[in-house]
C-alpha cells in the first residue's frame, strides 16, 4: 500500500491546484530540503507566510527560523521580494501570471513536530515547509514529493508515506498528492525512508503502519495485532457494534496512517485528521519470541490509543476557539483539561476494553495517574482551565519551578474525566461514553464549547453538573477520588513514599553523583534550602543519636538517594552537604514523618468489571 486507497472517480472529481508545491531533498548531509513554491494566479501585492506553530502542539516554534535563500521568479522577471515580519514576506508582482517561489529548509529537528532530514530518513509537516499562500489558503493545493538522490553504494531504496490524497504516484509512494486547502496540507506529515510498512483493516476502514529506525527483533505480528485491536474498540466506541458493517453508521475517515519513528531515547505523539505522528525508545517495541514485552511497550499502546482517540476527540470535535486556525499567533483555549485530558482517560481505558492489559494492569496506570497529580503542588495554585489557558508559556516550557506553580491538563483531566464518570455511573442515569457520544452526535462532531460539556453532562445525567464543574476544573480544589474510587470497587492505601518524594525532590542519579532537578513547594528540601541544580555530596550525622544515645560524629558520601536509609539509621536530622555554583554548603535537614503515596487496589472485583469491562456500555 504505497498510498492511501482512493477511488477513481474521487481522484478524477478532484479540482485542478491552485497552489502547487515542489519538495526535494536538496542535500541529505546538509539537512536540507528544497522546496518550489508555485502560485498559479497571485494578487498584485502576494503575501506568503510560514506558521508560527503546529496544531496540537502549544508553543510558538518559530518555523522561519529554518526557512533560507527565498527568491521569486514570474517568468524572466524577478520580481521584488519584501519581509514584512518575522514569518511572511510581499511579493510585487503582475497578477495573474503565475509566481513561482524557491527556498529551503533546514531539516534538523528528530521530533514529530517540525522536520528531519539526513541520509537515511526523511520526515516534515507541511507548516516547516509550505509557505502559506494568503487569499488562497481554501484553494486545492498539490504536493509533489521527489525521492532522494542517494550516496553511492547505498542500496536502500526509500519510500513515502503520507495520508494525503494521492494524485500520480509511483510504487513507493513519491509523487504528487492533493489537499482540498492549506489546513488539510498542513495536517498531513509525510515519512520517507527505508522504513518498515504493514496494512490492515480496522472496521473497514484501511489502515498502514510505517515504522523507522526498528531493530531487527522487532515483533511486527504483534503490533499490528494490538494496534488492530485498539482501533477496532475505538471506533466502535465512538459508532457502536454496527460501524463497518452494512448498513452501519457513516465513519469519519476512509483511511489512516500510523507514522513511528523508534529512536535510542524519546516519547511523544502529534495527532492528524487522517494520521499521527510517533516516537519512542526502540527498545519498548515488542520483541519476537520474548515471553514478556517491555515494560514500555504498554505505554506504546497507551500512544496508540491516545493519538487515534484524538481522530474524533481534537482533529474533529473541537474547542470552539479552533474552528478556524491563526496560524501566526496563539489559539487561546480553556478546554485541553477535556480534549486531552478526558482523551488520556479513555487511552487506557480503551486498552483494557480492548483486551490489552487486564484490570491489575489498568489500575496501574491509573494510579500512576492518581500519585502524579497529588505529588504536583501546583495542584493547589493552577486550575486545570487555567493550566489549559496557559499552555503556551507554562506547560510547553518547563524549567524547575514548573511542579510548584502548574498543572498538568494531561494527567488532572484525566482525572477530572473519571471523577465524571464514576459520578455518572453511581447516580445510575449513563456513563461518560454516553456524554462523549452525546457530544458528538449534537455537534455534528464539530467544534463544541464548555457549555456544549456542561449540557450533555445534564442530558445524561439528568441534573446539572455546574457545580462539579466550578470545582473540579475552575478550582484548585482536591478532586473526591477516593469516595469515588471506592464506590466503584477500588481503595486507595497510604503507602510510604519513596525518598525523593518524602523529600520533595526531584533528582538525577549518575555516575556517583545526586543533581537536584526539582526542589517541590512546602518539601523538607525546600526548609533546609536545597535549591535547583545543586549536587548533593553527603550527609553529617552529630555524635548524639535519637532519644540521647551517644555515637560518633560521622559523615558520609552518597551517590543516590537510596544511600540515606543506610547512613542515617533512625536518625531524623542531619547536614546535607552539598555544591551549588561550585561553593560548599551544610544545610540542616529535618526528615519528615509519615510521607505517603496512593496504593490502589481492588476490593470489589465485580464492580470494577461493570466499569472496566470489555465492550462494557449502556
Amino acid at each position: 500500500m504505497a498510498a492511501p486507497t482512493v477511488s477513481r472517480r474521487a481522484r478524477a472529481a478532484a479540482p485542478a491546484a491552485a497552489v502547487h508545491y515542489r519538495i526535494e531533498c536538496a542535500d541529505l548531509h546538509a539537512h536540507l530540503f528544497a522546496v518550489t513554491l508555485t502560485i498559479e494566479a497571485p494578487a498584485a501585492q502576494q503575501r506568503v507566510a510560514l506558521p508560527v506553530w503546529i496544531p496540537g502542539s502549544y508553543l510558538v516554534r518559530e518555523f522561519a527560523k529554518n526557512l533560507q535563500g527565498l527568491r521569486a521568479t514570474q517568468g524572466r522577471r524577478k520580481p521584488a521580494l519584501t519581509q514584512l515580519d518575522k514569518c511572511s514576506w510581499q511579493v510585487d508582482c503582475v497578477p495573474g501570471q503565475p509566481l513561482v517561489l524557491h527556498y529551503q529548509v533546514c531539516a534538523y529537528d528528530n521530533s514529530v513536530r517540525t522536520a528531519w532530514l539526513d541520509a537515511g530518513r526523511g520526515f516534515f509537516n507541511g507548516t516547516s515547509l509550505c509557505l502559506r499562500v494568503e487569499g488562497q489558503t481554501d484553494a486545492p493545493h498539490a504536493l509533489d514529493i521527489s525521492a532522494p538522490a542517494l550516496p553511492p553504494g547505498d542500496d536502500a531504496r526509500w519510500s513515502c508515506a503520507t495520508a494525503l490524497v494521492p494524485s500520480k504516484v509511483d510504487k513507493h509512494g513519491f509523487g504528487r498528492y492533493l489537499a482540498a486547502g492549506y489546513d488539510e496540507l498542513a495536517d498531513s506529515p509525510v515519512e520517507m525512508g527505508p522504513f518498515w510498512s504493514a496494512e490492515f483493516e480496522a472496521c473497514g476502514v484501511p489502515h498502514r503502519f510505517v515504522i523507522a529506525g526498528a531493530a531487527a527483533s522487532f515483533d511486527g505480528e504483534r503490533l499490528i495485532a494490538d494496534t488492530q485491536a485498539i482501533c477496532e474498540a475505538e471506533i466502535r466506541f465512538w459508532h457502536g457494534d454496527k460501524a463497518g458493517k452494512r448498513g452501519g453508521p457513516k465513519l469519519p475517515i476512509d483511511r489512516y496512517v500510523f507514522m513511528l519513528n523508534a529512536v535510542d531515547d524519546g516519547y511523544g505523539g502529534l495527532e492528524h485528521r487522517h494520521s499521527t505522528a510517533l516516537i519512542c525508545n526502540r527498545r519498548d517495541l515488542p520483541q519476537r519470541g520474548a515471553k514478556k514485552q517491555p515494560e514500555g511497550y504498554t505505554t506504546l499502546m497507551g500512544l496508540i490509543s491516545h493519538e487515534y482517540f484524538h481522530t474524533w476527540n481534537v482533529k474533529r470535535m473541537r474547542p470552539a476557539e479552533f474552528a478556524h486556525y491563526d496560524y501566526s499567533r496563539e489559539n487561546y483555549t480553556q478546554m485541553l483539561w477535556f480534549f486531552e485530558g478526558f482523551t488520556s482517560y479513555y487511552d487506557d481505558l480503551l486498552l483494557r476494553r480492548a483486551g490489552r492489559i487486564d484490570d491489575a494492569g489498568y489500575l496501574r496506570l491509573l494510579n500512576k495517574t492518581v500519585n502524579q497529580v497529588l505529588q504536583t503542588p501546583g495542584r493547589l495554585v493552577q486550575s486545570v482551565a487555567e493550566a489549559s489557558f496557559d499552555a503556551w508559556v507554562k506547560y510547553y516550557r518547563q524549567d524547575e519551578q514548573t511542579p510548584n506553580g502548574t498543572v498538568s491538563y494531561y494527567t488532572k483531566g484525566a482525572l477530572v474525566a473519571l471523577c465524571f464518570d464514576l459520578s455518572l455511573r453511581r447516580e445510575g442515569k449513563g456513563t461518560l461514553d454516553d456524554v462523549m457520544r452525546h457530544l458528538w452526535t449534537q455537534g455534528g462532531g464539530g467544534p463544541i464549547s464548555e457549555a456544549d460539556v456542561a449540557a450533555a453532562l445534564q442530558a445524561v445525567g439528568g441534573r446539572s453538573y455546574a457545580a462539579e464543574i466550578a470545582q473540579w476544573i475552575h478550582s484548585t480544589d482536591e478532586l473526591p477520588l477516593a469516595d469515588l474510587l471506592r464506590a466503584h470497587g477500588v481503595a486507595a492505601l497510604e503507602d510510604p513514599s519513596q525518598q525523593a518524594q518524602a523529600l520533595g525532590l526531584r533528582v538525577a542519579e549518575a555516575n556517583g553523583s545526586v543533581q537536584v532537578k526539582v526542589v517541590l513547594r512546602g518539601g523538607a528540601a525546600e526548609k533546609a534550602g536545597f535549591s535547583a541544580n545543586d549536587e548533593w555530596i553527603g550527609i553529617e550525622l552529630p555524635a548524639v543519636g535519637r532519644k540521647g544515645q551517644q555515637r560518633p560524629a560521622q559523615a558520609w558520601r552518597i551517590a543516590k538517594l537510596d544511600d540515606l536509609a543506610l547512613y542515617l539509621g533512625d536518625a531524623t536530622r542531619c547536614t546535607a552537604l552539598v555544591a551549588r555554583d561550585r561553593k560548599l554548603l551544610r544545610l540542616p535537614l529535618v526528615l519528615p514523618e509519615g510521607a505517603t503515596t496512593w496504593r490502589l487496589f481492588s476490593h470489589d472485583a465485580a464492580k470494577i468489571a461493570a466499569w472496566l469491562a470489555p465492550g462494557a456500555r449502556r
